[in-house]
């Protein structure tokens, strides 16, 4: 008998990505598509996938991603591909790498460098540039196979660069002229199939040598321009990353350009997206934007807000940045590999070394960064074996040295060695109250969509890309700290949402004629790691990887990409053009 089927999933429960219920269904896979669902399916098939006691979800879609290097020089794209996503977005933040003349490259590498704290080292050894244009860059992508999709979006660091040369970076209102090349590059990126246009308003996105990203400063003319010149090309996305996210936005143009939001929305007509985080400096802004943005769709405009998963924050570890990096006696044995290094630590000789000695004299730069870790390390939590993101402040590191008597130090470096695996980590935002009350707040809201990941930044500071697992373990299951989530709707926060949001009608559901982009899990079991280490980037630089537990297949476009954690070799992942 012929097969009729590449692939058939049996005795799995769907969850279709719609948010509905949960149905025992078997799917039929073809070509890269379903082209069946039904109660049972017999018919002959290339391979029969026994779903029994797992869930089936549509293929997870990570709208917020910072791979615009990482996908010339790397096919798997981890630190997002173990966590069921088979589609990205790249080109966030209002920082990418086209257009870029040859004269533009460095000063794109040390941008994107500089606020997504990606090695530059790595982007210079991995970068292999055959571009000018963005149609160019999304040539040269077309070319290339990944284990996951892949979608992209201009950003406005590089647009306004390429237009207005080492002016960008100023406050210089650009010339009608300048806006009208900037327009057309936006129309011609949408007639190339970018999924949309990025900006950052926000004083805390620079560049190494501390200058805002270009378009910090730009007018809401501007704005509006190169809105309608992506609208011109067939429209899009018009992300925001607002003034608000970090300290050093005044609090008056935080407010202003709020409203500019909406703003943008009436006069371009385009789906309008903004970053949204609860800050110290103003724990209930938040809950304003939030609820303006419903006003706002209320009204008939598309405005989204962009919300995490968890608390963002930043990890320290014996692998990558620690309070005693610079301690004579721990540079004495730094360059040995981590496990004989951990044995070493736990010498009583050197542990008694090491907390007693001062750090080295730094450069400004690593002052300024040893400053920072300073003021958080009796705020942060630590996290070992099965990591808890959600612990209250008593357990916090400054609340156990209170609570024993001992010194700072002392049970960071004991904390840090109480097992092989432990990270610390500093909630930056979202966690005022030390617990997820906001977070939950802010998933309530049934628009919110989940945007704040960025795979591939961060790379030895955080790793947020993790966030899906998070959300299928922590929120569908394991939260004892307050109301959980309904897994059917955390599915659909992961996959028609994002895809909706934008226009990838292909995917994002469990349907017959959509794409095979599936994932089987384990819903009793999945959870995360603690992140590790690993030194493979171009160059040999550092980047923090967290395994999950739980998924027993990815699918992409009908092709297997993943069993039981491990990377099978394929690579159907295409770009995708809006």
């Amino acid at each position: 008998m012929s097969v009729v089927y590449d692939i058939v999933i049996r005795n799995g429960t769907v969850l279709d990505g719609t948010g509905a219920p949960g149905a025992r269904l078997d799917i039929g896979v073809k070509d890269g598509c379903i082209v069946a669902l039904a109660p049972s399916i017999t018919d002959e098939a290339g391979e029969i996938i026994d779903a029994t006691d797992r869930v089936v979800t549509p293929g997870f879609v990570d709208i917020h991603s910072h791979y615009d290097a990482q996908v010339i020089w790397d096919d798997l794209l981890e630190p997002s591909s173990p966590h069921g996503v088979t589609t990205v977005v790249l080109g966030n933040c209002g920082v990418g790498f086209a257009p870029a003349r040859p004269a533009d490259r460095e000063g794109l590498i040390r941008l994107i460098e500089g606020v997504e704290d990606i090695p530059g080292e790595a982007l210079t050894a991995g970068m292999q540039w055959s571009w000018e244009s963005f149609t160019e860059y999304l040539d040269a992508l077309s070319s290339k196979h990944w284990a996951i999709d892949v979608g992209t979006q201009l950003a406005h660091g590089p647009l306004r660069t390429f237009a207005m040369g080492a002016d960008a970076v100023g406050q210089r209102p650009a010339t009608a002229a300048e806006l009208d090349v900037m327009a057309a590059i936006a129309r011609e990126a949408a007639q190339a199939g970018s999924f949309g246009f990025s900006t950052s308003r926000t004083l805390g996105h620079r560049a190494l040598d501390g200058t805002p990203v270009p378009g910090t400063y730009a007018s809401f003319d501007e704005l509006v321009a190169i809105g309608k010149g992506m609208a011109a090309g067939g429209g899009g996305i018009f992300e925001v990353a607002p003034a608000g996210i970090a300290r050093s936005d005044a609090p008056h143009t935080v407010a202003d350009e709020f409203e500019w939001i909406g703003a943008l929305a009436a006069a371009t007509g385009l789906p309008t997206t903004f970053l949204e985080l609860q800050a110290h400096n103003d724990p209930e802004r938040w809950r304003r934007e939030m609820d303006k943005a419903a006003a706002w769709r209320a009204s008939g405009l598309s405005v989204t807000p962009l919300v995490a998963g968890r608390s963002g924050g930043v990890l320290w570890g014996w692998d990558v940045r620690h309070p005693f990096l610079t301690r004579p006696s721990y540079v004495a044995i730094a360059h040995l590999p981590l496990a004989e290094r951990l044995q070493r630590l736990r010498r009583a000789d050197v542990r008694a070394a090491i907390l007693s000695e001062a750090d080295d004299p730094a450069t400004p730069y690593e002052q300024k960064q040893r400053s920072f870790m300073r003021a958080a390390l009796p705020s942060c939590y630590l996290l070992t074996g099965v990591p808890d993101y959600e612990q209250p402040r008593t357990r916090s590191l400054g609340a156990q040295a209170e609570a024993a008597g001992r010194s700072l130090d002392e049970v960071i470096y004991d904390g840090m060695l109480a097992a092989d695996d432990v990270m610390v980590l500093y909630p930056m935002y979202n966690y005022v109250d030390a617990d997820h009350s906001v977070l939950y707040e802010q998933l309530q809201y049934p628009d919110a969509v989940v945007g704040t990941n960025d795979g591939g930044a961060h790379c030895a500071y955080t790793c947020d890309a993790s966030i899906p697992t998070f959300l299928l373990s922590h929120w569908a299951r394991d939260r004892h700290r307050g109301p959980r989530m309904a897994l059917p709707e955390i599915v659909r926060r992961l996959t028609s949402q994002p895809a909706a949001l934008y226009g990838m009608a292909d995917r994002g559901r469990v349907a017959v004629g959509l794409r095979a982009d599936l994932n089987v899990i384990d819903s009793e079991r999945v959870r995360l790691t603690v992140p590790r280490a690993v030194h493979d980037l171009p160059g040999g630089a550092t980047r923090l990887l967290q395994d999950p537990v739980g998924y027993d297949l990815t699918m992409v476009a009908g092709t297997v990409t993943r069993r039981r954690g491990v990377d099978t070799g394929a690579r159907p992942g295409r770009l995708v053009r809006h």
